[in-house]
């Protein structure tokens, strides 16, 4: 007869995935009064959350599921703001979305408009009023519209400090080599080399490794690697006030085109440096650096901010956002594995959309009423595993 597991290998709930959607998934189910125990088999924020620029927008996003998710969200940050270190450098600086022309005018202020009716806020600036906001702006753009509600942070620092402030245990550098399963097929928690893990749910956060977290437990998920890159510049003054994008980076985001797509996005840190993307492709996950995908974002930004045609990029950096086919993410219970539950498969949008995706994983685990509507989420909507 086997002898029972040590306590210290039980848990109510283990986590796979130490980014920024785990450690909201952690911090979440912890206030709801549940152990909590997080794995990695790298460091936390090793993959696709230490890649991100930290954007926490609502800009971007179309009436519907994930901008209803991304205004929860929104609250969400604001309250983590108080209750996080400072050091997680969360800056409610606002959105500004530009057009080149009269036309791209129309199309953000009927796109905008649609927002307004969802509870986003927008402002329409002309032309004449671009450089009150952004002083550095290339002159004889057409206009654009400030989003206030849209934020960043530090993602890298805002995954430890929501881990730690979660009193989770955190193991990292452990890899998941199974799922454990009883009789009837229903989770028991996790093997990794370091031995057995025990929990009655497993919350898959892997990112874009998620669907092979998912396979481990005989389930299926389709989620694909969508490479970008992101150039550092040295740091500076605050030339870049806001996040500031063109028009044509909502129709990137949303596009399932798997060719190389550029579309600009710059935005200042407090730190100094200016980041500017962004890069979408599909290569799997193949990490070459892609020449003309920095040559096409280094002209961009600095026909949007010539100020920058002067300054050095001292680094680049790529990562692998995780696409689902409707560009909606994973969340909720695995119709074929009873104790899975997926939080994975945010595209670029998973730092902002962290908060309320760990609020709906922690009141399915509760058995609460999930704060937005589950049913756009549910993984199931592909056909079952």
């Amino acid at each position: 007869m086997s002898s029972p597991p040590d306590v210290s290998d039980v848990s109510d709930v283990i986590v796979v995935g130490a980014g920024v959607v785990g450690a909201a998934c952690a911090y979440y189910a912890a206030r709801s009064g549940l152990t909590v125990t997080v794995l990695d088999r790298g460091p936390v924020a090793g993959g696709t959350t230490g890649a991100g620029e930290g954007n926490l927008l609502v800009s971007d996003k179309e009436p519907g599921p994930e901008l209803g998710l991304a205004l929860l969200s929104t609250r969400l940050w604001q309250e983590l703001a108080q209750e996080l270190p400072a050091r997680i450098e969360y800056e409610a600086k606002g959105g500004l979305v530009v057009a080149s022309d009269a036309a791209g005018m129309a199309a953000l202020r009927k796109f905008a408009a649609a927002q307004a009716e969802a509870g986003v806020t927008a402002e329409e600036i002309p032309a004449g009023r671009l450089h009150e906001l952004e002083p550095h702006l290339a002159p004889g753009l057409g206009g654009g519209f400030h989003y206030p509600q849209d934020a960043q942070v530090q993602p890298a620092l805002a995954a430890a400090h929501l881990l730690r402030a979660s009193g989770a245990r955190v193991r990292t550098g452990e890899e998941v080599t199974a799922v454990l399963t009883g009789a009837h097929g229903e989770v028991r928690g996790v093997r990794t080399a370091a031995g057995d893990l025990h929990a009655p749910h497993v919350v898959n956060a892997a990112g874009t490794w998620g669907g092979d977290v998912a396979r481990l437990a005989g389930a299926d998920l389709p989620v694909l690697p969508r490479r970008g890159f992101v150039l550092v510049t040295e740091p500076l003054p605050r030339v870049v006030r806001h996040k500031v994008y063109a028009a044509d980076y909502v129709a990137d985001v949303a596009s399932g085109s798997a060719a190389l797509q550029t579309s600009t996005v710059v935005e200042g840190t407090p730190a100094g440096p200016v980041l500017i993307g962004a890069s979408r492709e599909r290569v799997g996950f193949d990490r070459t650096l892609s020449v003309e995908a920095l040559r096409r974002l280094a002209a961009e930004a600095t026909a949007l901010f010539p100020v920058l045609a002067g300054v050095r990029a001292i680094r680049t950096y790529a990562g692998f956002r995780p696409y689902m086919p409707d560009h909606l993410p994973a969340i909720g219970p695995d119709s074929s594995v009873p104790g899975l539950l997926h939080a994975c498969g945010h595209e670029g949008a998973g730092i902002g959309l962290a908060p309320a995706t760990g609020a709906l994983i922690a009141a399915i685990l509760a058995g609460s009423e999930p704060p937005v509507p589950l049913e756009p989420f549910m993984p199931g909507r592909f056909g079952p595993a």
